[in-house]
């Protein structure tokens, strides 16, 4: 019988996330002199945080390319950023080599066509509300939020939950 994912969420020890349509709503802002604009969700900011300083590997890969997006993250914690990346697929594998990662112990949040691939190889296949029908055909855990609402922070929370961690965390910042 296979495991439901919140079985799964236990073996759990790497987020790995997309940025548009994950991190972001998907809108693109593009100002007068051509730059593109995104926004993104404190509250995923903050979950990316917590799951860094409590010991899990966050990584992100996405096509798009973006400084303002790298500036963010790294202001976060976040070291293994890879963006303007054709081939999701090679990244994730040279990603998960390099750190001795087991594709059973990543989580993958996706929302379109480019993440479908990588989305296949991972242990935790996850997606946003508003994601493709193809993604959440594949998807063994469907957020009830939408990219760039909180779909990010919804999934570290809960893996962080079954793990016993967030409370670990929270408590840890709140004393």
């Amino acid at each position: 019988m296979a495991k439901s994912y919140k079985e799964i969420m236990n073996d759990i020890t790497t987020f790995i996330f997309d940025v548009d349509g994950v991190l972001t709503d998907g809108t693109v802002h593009v100002s007068q002199t051509g730059e593109m604009l995104r926004e993104m969700n404190i509250k995923d900011g903050f979950a990316m945080k917590a799951a860094l300083e409590t010991g899990y590997n966050v990584c992100i890969i996405s096509g798009g390319s973006n400084e303002g997006v790298r500036i963010r993250l790294r202001n976060l914690g976040i070291t293994d950023i890879h963006l303007g990346t054709p081939d999701k697929v090679a990244t994730f594998n040279e990603y998960v080599e390099l750190y001795d990662i087991k594709p059973e112990q990543v989580l993958y949040m996706g929302d379109d066509i480019p993440d479908y691939h990588v989305m296949q190889l991972v242990g935790l296949p996850t997606c946003p509300q508003d994601s493709s029908p193809e993604i959440k055909t594949i998807s063994k855990y469907i957020s009830h939020k939408f990219g760039g609402k909180g779909a990010v922070r919804d999934v570290i929370e809960q893996v962080m939950k079954v793990q016993g961690k967030w409370h670990m965390y929270y408590n840890g910042k709140l004393d």
